[in-house]
């Protein structure tokens, strides 16, 4: 049987949102993740800050910010 692939990953350095080193909202999974962007979810402030000068130098910064990512 084929494994399902992760749903949710960091955008930046494809971290699984089940690894126990993603940040959450509040440190609890329960409360989603605690960075996003509208391309996806982000695992730290250190992928945040990066994927943030990636696309300044890409020039494809967003005008507004991103909405929740999860209804939880």
């Amino acid at each position: 049987m084929l494994a399902r692939p992760e749903k949710f990953r960091c955008v930046e350095c494809g971290l699984s949102m089940e690894d126990e080193r993603f940040h959450f909202e509040g440190g609890r999974a329960e409360y989603g993740p605690a960075y996003w962007s509208d391309r996806g979810v982000l695992c730290s402030p250190q992928c945040s800050l990066a994927h943030h000068r990636r696309r300044a130098a890409e020039g494809t910064l967003p005008l507004a910010p991103a909405p929740e990512p999860f209804d939880f």
